[in-house]
């Protein structure tokens, strides 16, 4: 136990125990008074009187209570508390991470109760704790004062209190942290506390940042299920204290991920696909309930196995690279097949059992994922070419409504009479209709080849190339999923070059640039191939075919995957394009709360980021509605669906770009002051030393 004033409470001590003593020790002056009996005096004056100065004290019980009433007031005054950890600094960055695995049930009572809370409600008491534990200033240490920011973060980071030594609102704001189904990125807030990080004099200069040179504590409060860890530099001279969250070893079961997709010959014909994830370390048996607009419409059981535990290491494996801090989780999945030519909203909702157990399922957030599926929609799309077998081959055995071959000419009258909104979709082959000066695409939605979208939101043309092979090329976006490309061969290629901030996505490269992109305007949408598909091998391969149809059915969908439209994800951002005529847009969201939304000039909107998986929705006054809609309504699914935030085992350290920081099993507290308990103790000593003096007095 160390002591912060110790020569304070002595000189008041000096003074104050020999002042209550002589009280004592005074004669007391009275004038003399004939009366006939002391008897009922005898009692009343014994303890009050004293004969002579200096005598010997007899027993007292209200001396000896204000004898402990001012040796607690003394010791308080000389601030004695217990030695903590020690820490660099006298600032501290305290980090909640608030993402959708700290809403796990298994963390242990504050209060001892049996039953395990939130993860995040017991990094809150935790931090809480931490704050109550900084130094404060006095008169006589007027900058001994510790002071804390508060970052809660996700998949982004929040400034919840700024730098402040005024603990009142560094609980508030540790209060007020609410968890989010989002996943988590520490890099983040790092980023965000280097860039609040005060300014300091170094070698006369000023310099920003977490090495402005005082070091700074850096408390992070998490499980551990941080995927970017190994990016985050906190600065070298800087500590970092990890208070793990959560047990290594707990069980969950969780959706991965929800797909749809329709068949291309049947396409009223639904496939639901569905992927779960479980850490437990036992076989579990569980059902998997489908709904289709809130009804059930098939229950299927899954038993995944038990998660294996980690093989020896081997000298070998010890050479490749760091060992995993934990086995793989059990994965499989489940398939529903049905037939729904009508759009729907269709929900996966695991029944795993144990709800009055949380231990038998610690996370409930990821137990439920729905799916916005579209009409069953049969495309119309037209080709204008001059004759490209290729292309009309590859289209002719697709389950299309129409298919349709202008020549450019016949297009181009079509399209000056505006009769081409019939079509969905429209093929360029080798050329592109006239636009307005600075325009990009007419309105609508275009597979363009061998021809370059110019204007102020498109491309540059640079000519033809040399020959080249495709190099890379966006194998998670709808169009090019499930493409092997390695073997296409294109004899000329085209030298693209896309000017800075122009909203032009690039799906595939080739050596000389870009090959294949995706151009979006408020308008259009479009899918462009940048080369002559007749001078490379490509047509012969199936990828071609397979690419021809993803294109079609992506660009008919408004530039969705039918299998994910209007999905979202927490921590992301809903973004979308009104039809036309609409106003008074407002979202709806799961906990039915109300928001207006601004409509931009291009009719979109926007919210977020997400912070809650469920449905959202946005309704709009006005007549305008969408295709097959019967009310201006438009729902969107949010979901969790991510394994590492399912994956809630804790991990017992966190692997940084420039350090390893081991966790905090204990919870990492600073001194701990007793200066509040010793005045609590005098208040009631206090309190029962005035019930003594009353009953001395009055019976």
């Amino acid at each position: 136990m160390t002591w912060l004033t110790p020569w304070v409470g002595a000189i008041a001590a000096a003074v104050a125990v020999p002042t209550l003593l002589i009280l004592y020790f005074l004669k007391l002056r009275r004038r003399d008074v004939e009366v006939s009996t002391t008897l009922l005096w005898k009692k009343a004056i014994q303890d009050l009187q004293a004969n002579a100065p200096f005598q010997r004290l007899r027993k007292n019980l209200l001396l000896f209570l204000q004898l402990i009433v001012l040796g607690a007031a003394l010791f308080a005054v000389a601030q004695p508390q217990f030695k903590g950890a020690t820490t660099k600094g006298q600032r501290h960055i305290i980090m909640l991470d608030r993402s959708a695995s700290m809403q796990a049930l298994d963390a242990p009572s504050p209060s001892g109760a049996p039953r395990p809370v939130q993860r995040l409600e017991a990094a809150k008491k935790e931090a809480i704790d931490l704050i109550d534990s900084l130094r404060e200033s006095n008169a006589f240490q007027p900058n001994v004062a510790d002071e804390a920011m508060v970052i809660a973060f996700d998949t982004t980071a929040e400034v919840v209190a700024n730098f402040t030594s005024d603990k009142g609102a560094l609980r508030r704001a540790v209060e007020s942290i609410g968890a989010t189904d989002g996943g988590s990125s520490l890099d983040e807030a790092m980023r965000l506390a280097q860039a609040h990080a005060p300014r300091r004099i170094v070698e006369g200069k000023a310099v920003e940042g977490l090495s402005s040179g005082e070091p700074v504590s850096m408390h992070l409060w998490s499980d551990g299920s941080i995927p970017d860890a190994s990016r985050v530099l906190p600065g070298v001279e800087n500590e970092v204290t990890y208070h793990v969250v959560g047990k290594d070893v707990t069980a969950n079961i969780g959706i991965t991920s929800i797909r749809a997709e329709r068949d291309f010959e049947n396409p009223t014909h639904l496939t639901v696909y569905i992927s779960i994830q479980s850490t437990d370390d036992r076989e579990r048996a569980f059902d998997v309930e489908l709904s289709v607009d809130g009804l059930v419409a098939g229950v299927k059981s899954v038993t995944l196995p038990a998660v294996a535990p980690l093989p020896e290491l081997t000298e070998e494996a010890a050479q490749a690279g760091p060992a995993p801090e934990r086995a793989p989780a059990a994965t499989g999945g489940v398939v529903f097949a049905f037939n729904q030519p009508e759009g729907a909203i269709i929900t996966a909702r695991l029944r795993t059992g144990g709800e009055d157990d949380p231990q038998a399922d610690v996370l409930r957030v990821d137990d439920r994922a729905s799916i916005i599926v579209p009409p069953a929609k049969r495309l119309s799309v037209a080709i204008v070419t001059r004759g490209n077998l290729f292309i009309q081959t590859a289209l002719g055995g697709l389950p299309l409504a129409r298919l349709v071959t202008f020549t450019p000419e016949q297009f181009q009258t079509e399209l000056d009479q505006r009769r081409t909104r019939e079509f969905d979709v429209v093929i360029l082959d080798s050329w592109l209709p006239r636009v307005a000066p600075g325009e990009t695409l007419p309105p609508g939605r275009w597979l363009v080849f061998n021809a370059v979208p110019g204007g102020t939101l498109g491309m540059v043309d640079g000519g033809v190339g040399e020959s080249a092979l495709f190099v890379d090329w966006a194998r998670e976006h709808p169009v090019m999923r499930g493409l092997v490309l390695d073997n296409a061969v294109i004899a000329q290629s085209r030298r693209i070059s896309i000017p800075e901030g122009n909203p032009v996505a690039v799906l595939a490269t080739m050596s000389t640039g870009p090959a294949i992109t995706e151009v979006i305007t408020p308008e259009a949408r479009a899918i462009v191939v940048t080369f002559d598909i007749a001078q490379t091998t490509w047509p012969f391969d199936v990828s071609f075919v397979v690419f021809s149809a993803s294109a079609v059915t992506y660009l008919g969908a408004d530039g969705s995957d039918p299998s994910t439209q209007r999905m979202l994800k927490p921590g992301g951002v809903l973004a979308d394009g009104l039809p036309i005529g609409v106003t008074d847009p407002i979202l709806i969201e799961p906990d039915l709360r109300e928001t207006a939304l601004v409509l931009a000039p291009d009719n979109r909107v926007t919210f977020g980021p997400i912070r809650k998986a469920g449905l959202y929705q946005v309704k709009w006054s006005g007549a305008a509605t969408d295709p097959g809609a019967t009310r201006p309504l438009r729902t969107y699914a949010a979901n969790m669906t991510d394994p590492a935030e399912s994956d809630v085992r804790a991990l017992p350290k966190l692997v940084l770009a420039s350090r390893t920081v081991l966790a905090e099993q204990e919870g990492k507290i600073l001194d701990r002051r007793l200066w509040p308990w010793l005045l609590l103790a005098a208040l009631s000593v206090l309190m029962f030393e005035w019930y003594v003096y009353n009953r001395k007095v009055y019976y």
